[in-house]
């Protein structure tokens, strides 16, 4: 069962997640939240396994939980999913570099939404790759210049791991990767966590932005 939580300063938005997530016999409604500081009190009491955040909300906006709830170990385990209004805000970037773990237009489809939150839970992929990809190639560009040399762990990583890391910031999932390296599907998740760990990131959307931050990936690359 995936325990989910709804976090949107509507209360009719927050009552139709609500109602939609509750038709799914996988998943569970563990609470509602109106604004950031209530959404941290919830983690903390629920542990939900996956968060649906709005960002633009009274007192404690979406961003500022979701980075509350990354560095928290009681809520570390909650993946936070965005729904902004806008396909280009730019807090999304900001979000995922907080500890989002991915993000969706607020009208996305139903099933769509079903599917992101399946995926969250299970920590398998990206949302919509190629979606996912254009936004963060065009945050990228908005973003400041980082820092001279690669952030810390790219120094611990293999030339196979170089390699699935910019594979998984060009969006493939795990099969693809499987595929695309012929290797076992077991061998790519390997590198995947071991990436995890070595980079010290949350999931596979903080690899991402990792690999386009390090200069793995050129923005508008294909």
């Amino acid at each position: 069962m995936i325990r989910v939580a709804v976090v949107d300063d509507e209360a009719l938005v927050r009552r139709g997640l609500s109602v939609l997530l509750r038709s799914e016999p996988d998943i569970d409604v563990v609470g509602e939240a109106a604004d950031g500081t209530a959404a941290v009190a919830l983690a903390r009491r629920e542990h939900p396994d996956v968060m649906l955040m709005d960002i633009r909300m009274p007192r404690t906006d979406g961003l500022t939980a979701t980075r509350q709830l990354a560095v928290d170990p009681e809520t570390a385990g909650t993946r936070v999913l965005v729904l902004t209004t806008f396909d280009l805000d730019e807090h999304v970037f900001a979000a995922m570099r907080a500890g989002a773990s991915g993000f969706l237009p607020k009208d996305t489809a139903p099933e769509d939404l079903l599917h992101a939150i399946r995926v969250v839970a299970a920590g398998d992929a990206l949302l919509s790759p190629g979606a996912t990809r254009r936004l963060v190639e065009e945050f990228v560009r908005r973003a400041p210049a980082p820092p001279a040399g690669r952030p810390a762990g790219f120094d611990q990583l293999t030339e196979r791991e170089v390699e699935v890391l910019r594979l998984v910031a060009a969006g493939l999932s795990n099969a693809e990767l499987a595929e695309r390296l012929v290797v076992s599907y077991g061998t790519v998740k390997t590198h995947v966590s071991n990436l995890l760990m070595k980079l010290d990131a949350r999931d596979r959307a903080q690899l991402v932005m990792l690999a386009y931050e390090a200069g793995l990936v050129v923005p508008g690359s294909h």
